[in-house]
């Protein structure tokens, strides 16, 4: 993990993404988890590389890694990463 991207940039970004978009998580779960059953998600952590998951699929928690298409620079770039992913797992979606 670079300099840009700490721990603490992890926490913040999964924290505000679980209370304020959990809906987007489901769609990244199983847009690019492939978790296509996935009827709840948290994200776990994020790092430069990619973001750790867990769907909830029948009752039972499933691990998911979901590698990025490019190596984040840091909180910014995660930041239009994650928009541009949700914006393209909606138009996979419909």
């Amino acid at each position: 993990m670079s300099k840009d991207f700490s721990a603490d940039i992890s926490s913040r970004i999964c924290k505000h993404m679980n209370d304020d978009h959990a809906d987007a998580i489901v769609l990244y779960a199983k847009t690019f988890g492939g978790v296509t059953d996935a009827n709840a998600a948290q994200m776990l952590s994020i790092d430069a590389q990619g973001m750790d998951l867990t769907a909830q699929v029948n009752g039972k928690a499933v691990s998911v890694r979901i590698q990025f298409d490019h190596v984040l620079a840091d909180a910014e770039d995660a930041h239009q990463t994650l928009i541009a992913m949700v914006k393209q797992a909606r138009v996979k979606a419909n």
